[in-house]
């Protein structure tokens, strides 16, 4: 009997965790932003429980800056050269910040991170240095650089060899990867594959037509299963996004049952067909309704878990993707051949 070689079914989760650097340009940090990144810096926390509790391993793809301990700490990684945004709103230098994580959480996550990074099979990422957005007027290559090697320098000096990158507002710019790859970094979130999620300027990835196109397809098979093959080839290799994990949303409840099965018929897709289900969030998503959140979680953990039994489905960080493309399993090349 003939043979052929394939790998198996895996889901990929990857986390951005930016606490107030992700939202510093649209939100006041007033009394109401700050109770809801207090919660979100335990949402996170309770997250790595249920990860723990299932032996699911994931990417935290962290803002530098969140590992400065001190305002000094930041400054003192900080890049010469920085983005000069057209916008000046986008630009985080200009942010003001506390002493360290202890009078100002907000900014500075050293002591949540390593929390979080003690936990089995929870790898830290970068979300650069700085939240650098690749697709923004007033921004280049070389300001990118600056930004990618001062996040690995906060980063070693936490004790955190990165290898995983995760683009800002998934503002992937394919001239900005042999940056990567000279850093050592392995791999990269790639955007999904649908028009309404392809790499865009802020602003264009808010257009309505976007956002309901992304928000239906949540709940209705409008773009089918999205996952996506084992990479291939050169580095840095991209390990592209499925489907962004909406958090659970009160004028939406009766949906999220579809919800649900869409994310389930997904991975029994990348089960049946030995490909990748790359699923993404932000902590912060789950700081409101977080036990609603959670709860929803655990469902589509289980509903992994039973396909791991079945399907020898297996749970991956971003790295381990890569680390594990040559580990392929031989089978009988036949119809119906499950893994």
């Amino acid at each position: 009997m003939s043979t052929t070689t394939t790998h198996p079914g895996a889901l990929v989760i990857s986390l951005d965790l930016e606490l107030h650097w992700g939202v510093r340009d649209r939100r006041n940090l007033d009394q109401r932003e700050r109770e809801r990144l207090l919660s979100a810096r335990t949402a996170a926390l309770r997250i790595a429980e249920v990860f723990e509790e299932f032996s699911v391993h994931a990417t935290w793809a962290a803002v530098g800056f969140l590992l400065a301990r001190s305002r000094e700490d930041l400054e003192r990684f900080a890049p010469s050269r920085r983005p000069r945004y057209d916008d000046p709103r986008l630009d985080p230098y200009r942010e003001q910040t506390g002493r360290g994580e202890a009078d100002d959480p907000f900014h500075f996550a050293p002591g949540l991170i390593d929390a979080i990074a003690v936990r089995a099979g929870q790898e830290i990422g970068t979300h650069s240095f700085s939240h650098f957005y690749c697709c923004e007027s007033g921004q280049s290559s070389l300001e990118f650089e600056a930004d990618l090697s001062s996040a690995l320098a906060i980063a070693a000096a936490s004790g955190y060899g990165i290898r995983s990158y995760v683009f800002p507002r998934n503002q992937v710019n394919p001239g900005y990867l042999p940056f990567l790859k000279r850093a050592g970094i392995l791999c990269y979130r790639g955007t999904q594959a649908s028009a309404a999620t392809q790499a865009a300027s802020f602003r264009l990835q808010q257009r309505p037509d976007r956002r309901l196109l992304r928000l239906c397809d949540n709940y209705f098979d409008l773009y089918g299963a999205q996952t996506v093959p084992w990479p291939s080839g050169a580095g840095p290799s991209s390990i592209g996004a499925s489907r962004y994990l909406r958090p659970h949303n009160g004028l939406l409840r009766g949906f999220d049952d579809l919800r649900c099965r869409r994310i389930v018929n997904a991975m029994e897709a990348a089960a049946a067909g030995g490909e990748l289900l790359h699923l993404w969030w932000h902590p912060e998503d789950f700081a409101r309704d977080l036990d609603r959140n959670l709860q929803f979680l655990r469902r589509i953990l289980a509903e992994w878990a039973r396909l791991r039994r079945q399907a020898g489905m297996l749970s991956l960080s971003m790295s381990e993707v890569v680390q594990g493309m040559n580990n392929v399993r031989t089978v009988p090349a036949m119809a119906g051949n499950s893994i």
